[in-house]
């Protein structure tokens, strides 16, 4: 059965409501009715402030200037992550969203470089990534030929706001009050209307939840149902806090691992953003606060705060005419920054699955089939690594060890860690070279390699790896500071 819609209501704002106000507003705005509903009194999380390449398309979509948008919202960009003290103590490695060298069609380019070390040729793996070495260096350029791979360290209070401005051109009508209750229809089961607590009613056919982590239409009207994950991500508490910027930003996340969980910094162009996730079964929230506010660069701005969380999924995103988009979905911390690539990659799946006579139960059905696979494959990645470390210098970390992991990841590692080989499932957010960095940075050097990689002789090998770096660090050399290119080309409050 078919079920028409005319008006889509969005329930809160922040990130996950904004960013549906403004693609629905941009692409479907002519087709449909479009209102958000939030409250001023309703703070948003808003800690996630790092992000992923693909960010880059969704802003296509809307037609975003790039310079506009990171001058509004104090952006700078980002190359990768740094993860400190996760392998072990003193250990740092960088997963970039570069590409390291040349692949062939039977295997990548780490089978090379395992190759090459053998041969004697014993060079960094960073070496020939020039993301990765811009990283390093602390240099970044937005490039028009052989351009790098890169995302966006942003405020996400100022970038709801951005958001808000397209959708309301694009006609998206704001309704301001708190939701009281979720009125729903007794023949289907559907959301008929939200009623606000000043007894309006706002009546749709369609219903985004951006309720955060109440997921008031989701859970509390629909009552899907989660699914818990903390067995395998123990971390269930976070603390925020804003410090003033003391020095250059740099391009790239920060993520140092600390006794039960890791420090989060986030340079912005006027101030870091700063957390710690922990896991409140190993550490107390006391030990935490002092330990975040002992490991921070620049006085604080604010008093930290303090943020509780529950690892896992909803066992639906969609359900009858509700689909739930940001933390109303469910929540993986955000160690590897997909929080928002995941509204965005359901809002493109859901605008996708529209029919022009309206939704229907195949189209539910899709959706949640495809949704699970994305949170799933993600889900792995992160448990990645806190699995496969070589710390044990606390409970939280001999727990990690010694965990159980699901099938799937157990089988990418084990493959990876005999030959070297990773295969990328359909469209899997994490691609092979993400999973060669991590699972190198996290210490699984591979026992053996593909047999293609011997074919070349020492001297082309030499050659080979030679021209790469060769090519990699010409690259980087020719780069600005990320400062000094910051300043030229977007500096906050120029928009």
């Amino acid at each position: 059965m078919t079920y028409p819609v005319k008006k889509i209501v969005i329930a809160g704002g922040g990130t996950a409501g904004w960013m549906a106000a403004a693609l629905l507003g941009k692409t479907l705005g002519k087709r449909y009715e479009i209102v958000l509903v939030e409250s001023d009194e309703i703070p948003t999380v808003g800690v996630g402030e790092a992000t992923i390449p693909p960010l880059q398309t969704f802003h296509k979509m809307l037609d975003v200037p790039e310079r506009e948008f990171m001058s509004a919202v104090n952006a700078t960009f980002k190359l990768g992550i740094s993860f400190e003290n996760w392998k072990e103590l003193g250990h740092r490695y960088i997963h970039s969203f570069g590409y390291a060298g040349k692949d062939c069609w039977a295997c990548q380019f780490v089978h090379f470089w395992l190759a090459a070390k053998r041969r004697g040729i014993n060079f960094p793996y960073s070496d020939y990534c020039a993301e990765l070495l811009a990283a390093e260096e602390s240099k970044f350029a937005v490039l028009s030929k052989a351009p790098m791979n890169y995302a966006y360290h942003l405020d996400a209070g100022l970038y709801a706001k951005y958001l808000r401005k397209i959708s309301e051109a694009a006609g998206v009508i704001r309704v301001e009050g708190k939701i009281n209750t979720v009125s729903l229809n007794h023949d289907s089961g559907f959301i008929d209307s939200l009623v606000l607590e000043s007894e309006q009613r706002v009546s749709g056919d369609f219903f985004i939840d951006c309720t955060g982590f109440r997921g008031l239409l989701i859970d509390g009207a629909l009552n899907v149902g989660f699914e818990d994950w903390s067995h395998w991500l123990p971390c269930d508490s976070a603390l925020a806090v804003q410090t003033q910027m003391h020095e250059a930003p740099v391009p790239y996340t920060r993520s140092i691992a600390h006794k039960a969980g890791w420090q989060w910094r986030i340079p912005l162009q006027t101030r870091v953003g700063n957390g710690l996730v922990y896991s409140s079964k190993f550490w107390n929230d006391g030990e935490a606060e002092a330990t975040l506010m002992d490991n921070l660069s620049g006085d604080a701005i604010n008093a930290a705060k303090i943020i509780r969380f529950r690892t896992g999924t909803r066992r639906k995103h969609w359900h009858k005419n509700c689909l739930a988009l940001g933390l109303s979905s469910g929540f993986l911390e955000p160690l590897e920054s997909t929080s928002i690539h995941l509204i965005q990659k359901s809002l493109v799946r859901l605008v996708q699955l529209l029919s022009v006579d309206g939704i229907n139960l195949s189209s539910e059905k899709e959706f949640n089939q495809q949704t699970k696979v994305d949170v799933e494959r993600i889900r792995d990645f992160i448990i990645l690594h806190y699995k496969v470390t070589d710390r044990s210098d606390s409970e939280f970390w001999r727990y990690c060890q010694n965990m159980e992991i699901p099938p799937a990841l157990e089988q990418k590692i084990n493959l990876f860690r005999a030959n070297g080989t990773v295969f990328k499932v359909d469209n899997e957010l994490f691609g092979e070279e993400s999973w060669v960095q991590v699972m190198m940075g996290q210490g699984i050097i591979p026992s053996s390699y593909h047999p293609a990689a011997d074919l070349l002789s020492d001297q082309e090998m030499t050659d080979f790896m030679a021209a790469i770096r060769s090519s990699m660090h010409r690259k980087v050399q020719g780069l600005p500071s990320h400062g000094d290119f910051l300043n030229h080309y977007c500096r906050y409050g120029n928009s």
